[in-house]
């Protein structure tokens, strides 16, 4: 079969199997819009080549067979590109993690070695409260102290961190630091 650049014939074969290539090309690529550049693309491909293009077999194996290769490769070109935009991507989203989860160690030591500097029954105190979660009520009950003691031990913890931090870092870092 050859049709010589007839305007009207290629029209004809675009008209007639268009759409059962792109649903040749949807079965493998899954994404119509791409099934139909591809199918496009092939029309383009055999306009173009119309010269070197023998069918010794009926078109609509021919274009099928075509098609599906096209298809192929480009799921794989497609599939490249893919797996590279991820990688640049996944890299500075990772380098992130890892900066941020730095930030975070270097924060998280720094408020350890802050709190291993308070006085140490006031340490005890501060501990109870903000790591294991007892009330003031059962802080006073463990340590046989005064309820109002304890929330002056914790006003004088908090206020001797405060003076090493601003505030709003250091309610940040104690709640990441110890909530459960």
């Amino acid at each position: 079969m050859s049709f010589h650049k007839d305007l009207k014939i290629f029209e004809d074969l675009y008209k007639e199997h268009f759409a059962y290539l792109s649903l040749v090309s949807f079965n493998i690529t899954k994404d119509k819009d791409m099934a139909k550049d591809v199918v496009q693309d092939f029309f383009i491909y055999l306009w173009e080549k119309e010269e070197a293009v023998n069918f010794t077999i009926s078109f609509k194996a021919y274009a099928a067979r075509a098609v599906k290769n096209l298809s192929l490769q480009y799921l794989e070109k497609h599939k490249t590109v893919s797996l590279e935009d991820n990688k640049k991507n996944i890299l500075p989203k990772m380098e992130e993690q890892v900066i941020f989860e730095k930030a975070e160690e270097n924060k998280k030591s720094k408020i350890f070695t802050l709190v291993d500097k308070i006085p140490q029954a006031r340490r005890e105190i501060f501990i109870s409260h903000i790591v294991e979660g007892h009330s003031y009520a059962e802080i006073a009950e463990m340590y046989n102290i005064s309820v109002n003691t304890v929330k002056t031990q914790m006003k004088r913890a908090y206020a001797f961190l405060r003076e090493f931090e601003n505030s709003s870092t250091l309610s940040a870092i104690l709640y990441f630091l110890f909530k459960n």
